[in-house]
């Protein structure tokens, strides 16, 4: 048994250390910062104008000029005769209604079991008549048994709901028509935000008389709830924790 290093133990250590300082010494800081205060609300901004923001880049049919008739209201390539008070345009706000209630139940097994046998042997030989009987003949060359088995279960059993409505910008017009929204929502109850974080990609005809749309007619979507605060700091492992865990092996 190999006696670990005491200065390789060391050295170790205080490269995780240094790990997690590089981690985790930003949000420490902020922490320390904000001790005894409660956590900032975001500030209202642009969402195209923050860091990484990319525009939404879809497959488009071939744009089409339009062309008026003479003495007639109607253009061609209108969507709508009236004009209403729905989004329609970059800036425009609609309200988002996220119903989500999703139950899965799903179970699996498998079993796989296999046996393996071989035997190879010499049985005669072609001098065997002038062999004297003190010589031994050559017996079996080769024997090999194997047995392999495996007994695997998996079930999933799941329940989501999720009833709430976050008003969401219009960021982008792409050239067919449909709308990119993004919308944000933040909540702070004492010492704890939750946040509702909705984007996707709606189609004008799929918003209703009231400016609303369900979630579940949104392309693309993406929704984020979670929060942050003391309780979820509390429920979050420590950052050397979270560091081993990634860099253990076992």
């Amino acid at each position: 048994m190999v006696t670990p290093n005491p200065l390789l133990r060391l050295l170790t250590a205080a490269a995780i250390g240094t790990l997690a300082s590089f981690t985790g010494g930003c949000a420490a800081m902020d922490r320390l910062r904000n001790i005894g205060e409660q956590p900032p609300l975001a500030s209202i901004d642009n969402p195209t104008a923050q860091a990484g923001y990319k525009p939404v880049q879809m497959p488009m049919p071939p744009a089409q000029s339009a062309s008026f008739n003479p003495n007639s209201l109607w253009r061609n390539g209108s969507r709508a005769f009236f004009k209403d008070q729905r989004a329609h345009q970059v800036g425009d706000i609609l309200t988002v209604k996220v119903k989500i209630a999703d139950k899965a139940e799903i179970g699996n097994q498998t079993t796989r079991s296999r046996t393996n046998k071989e035997d190879s042997g010499v049985t005669d030989f072609m001098f065997k008549g002038q062999v004297p009987a003190n010589v031994g003949l050559p017996g079996k060359i080769l024997s090999a048994d194997s047995t392999a088995s495996s007994d695997g279960k998996g079930s999933v059993n799941r329940k989501e709901d999720m009833q709430t409505n976050v008003a969401g910008v219009v960021t982008q017009l792409l050239p067919n028509g449909n709308l990119v929204i993004e919308g944000k929502q933040e909540i702070r109850i004492n010492f704890e935000i939750r946040e509702l974080i909705v984007a996707g990609i709606v189609r004008p005809e799929d918003i209703e008389s009231d400016n609303t749309i369900d979630s579940s007619k949104i392309a693309e979507a993406r929704i984020a709830y979670g929060g942050r605060g003391q309780i979820t700091d509390v429920q979050q492992p420590r950052y050397g924790q979270q560091v081993l865990d990634v860099i253990l092996p076992f």
